[in-house]
């Protein structure tokens, strides 16, 4: 059975029930970014470069902000303005971007050699952005903790990755028709912007459900319990011992005595016959009865 069987479904939902917030942060952050990088611009080369880097920076913190937003939103309403969700992200744009840039350059490097190498690591490291932001998870750990994840479920990763993908291609080729009237730069521009506005939620969603569902996949295996998000489940999944003792599977003897079997007589009345108590609590032979 495909345990991400779904996935892309309860992305789409989950966009067009949230797509107001998961658009509006999308659209601020890349919008921020133009208008940086626009400016810079102006300044020459050395502008140019600096906004380019100003670009890739806004790209990294997308992410964290998005994986941020999905995490808020799953209980069904956005706890968080959008303000407070970039804000909670920052701490982890750092990580984000260090994992990001390895990644890549790995990815690359596979890419160009053989192509499969490339595909395999983007599979396997398909999700090290939710692992950082919602585990805290360091930047190489995050490496191998999305490796863990995906372990066993490659080719689930892989494919829902491949429809993610023909998903952007088609929608860009759309965008690109569309804006393809307008003048080259002004049009480039609109292009990256909507695009970038209209696509990055839907990855953010499905890879962090990906994500969800791979962590759950491991709880009920045992897998990676407690490494990382996996927290242990409320009250600590500590039970506590009944009333009046318990532990261990100890029971402790009844009042009043009763050790082994061995019942006291009862106060006040005749005594039945003495017997003697076994060593072991357990009557190996019956009773005698008395001569």
């Amino acid at each position: 059975m495909n345990p991400l069987s779904g996935v892309l479904d309860e992305a789409w939902r989950m966009y067009k029930t949230f797509a107001k917030h998961l658009l509006a942060i999308a659209f601020i952050i890349y919008l921020g970014a133009a208008i940086i990088e626009g400016l810079l611009a102006l300044a020459g080369t050395f502008g140019f470069w600096l906004g380019f880097v100003v670009s890739v920076v806004a790209l990294f913190l997308l992410q964290a902000t998005l994986v941020k937003a999905v995490q808020d939103v799953r209980d069904g309403r956005a706890d968080m303005s959008i303000s407070e969700t970039v804000s909670a992200a920052l701490p982890y744009l750092g990580p984000v971007a260090g994992a990001s840039i390895l990644a890549g350059i790995a990815i690359s490097i596979g890419l160009f050699l053989l192509i499969i190498p490339g595909l395999f690591l983007i599979t396997i490291w398909a999700v090290i952005v939710p692992v950082i932001v919602i585990e805290r998870s360091g930047v190489l750990a995050s490496f191998g903790r999305s490796r863990t994840l995906v372990r066993g479920h490659f080719w689930h990763v892989f494919w829902t990755l491949v429809l993610v993908f023909l998903i952007m291609l088609a929608v860009n080729i759309v965008l690109g028709v569309i804006f393809r009237v307008l003048p080259h730069a002004l049009g480039s521009g609109l292009s990256a912007i909507i695009s970038g506005t209209l696509i990055s939620p839907f990855i953010a969603l499905v890879v962090t459900l990906v994500y969800y569902r791979l962590v759950g996949i491991s709880a009920t295996t045992g897998a990676g319990q407690y490494a990382g998000y996996q927290q242990p489940p409320q009250d600590g999944g500590y039970q506590q011992p009944p009333q009046g003792g318990g532990y261990g599977g100890y029971q402790p003897p009844p009042q009043g005595g009763g050790y082994g079997g061995y019942q006291p007589p009862p106060q006040g009345g005749s005594e039945p016959p003495t017997q003697q108590v076994p060593q072991s609590g357990d009557w190996d032979q019956p009773p005698q009865p008395p001569r």
